[in-house]
């Protein structure tokens, strides 16, 4: 895994390696749709629904009330319905985080796919792995894989103008 020599990503040309691999990986999918956890990976799912011509098939989750830590962690304020505007029966769903981590928050995002219907299958797309895996999830399409020092994340946002940076942020500060 790279460990980053500053403080950011090219979020641009992370997004460009993952929107390749998933429009191969997409290739032939029966009733293919994507659905972006939030919020980066809403952002990141926007953006691939529109480079796919996937719009209509665009859905966005929170799983806040999904996680294993709720009641630990409580309920975060800025919760977001969860909107999957198709029928997930049957369908090939595009899943994008995006940071994959621990695996916990995939877990929770597959139990709400569940409470809509049963895909056919769910595929993983997440901008970058830092590794640290918890539960046995892998993605299917990564942007980086990344190597972080203890006490540091990756954070994704999103400026005014749409663009996004990926960052390491220190968790203490």
């Amino acid at each position: 895994m790279p460990t980053p020599t500053n403080d950011a990503f090219d979020a641009a040309a992370l997004y460009g390696a993952l929107l390749e691999q998933v429009r191969a990986g997409l290739s032939g999918a029966n009733d293919a749709a994507i659905v972006g956890i939030h919020s980066g990976g809403a952002w990141l799912a926007e953006r691939l629904a529109a480079d796919l011509g996937l719009q209509g098939r665009l859905g966005s989750i929170d799983v806040s009330f999904y996680r294993d830590d709720y009641a630990k962690k409580g309920l975060h304020p800025d919760v977001k319905p969860t909107h999957i505007p198709f029928n997930v029966d049957g369908a090939t769903i595009l899943l994008v985080d995006d940071v994959l981590y621990t695996g916990r928050t995939v877990r929770a995002a597959i139990n709400v796919l569940f409470d809509y219907g049963r895909p056919q299958r769910i595929m993983l797309a997440a901008l970058a792995d830092r590794g640290g895996r918890e539960l046995p999830v892998a993605a299917d399409f990564v942007g980086t894989r990344a190597s972080l020092a203890p006490g540091q994340s990756l954070a994704l946002n999103r400026g005014a103008d749409g663009h996004l940076s990926l960052t390491i942020e220190d968790d203490n500060a």
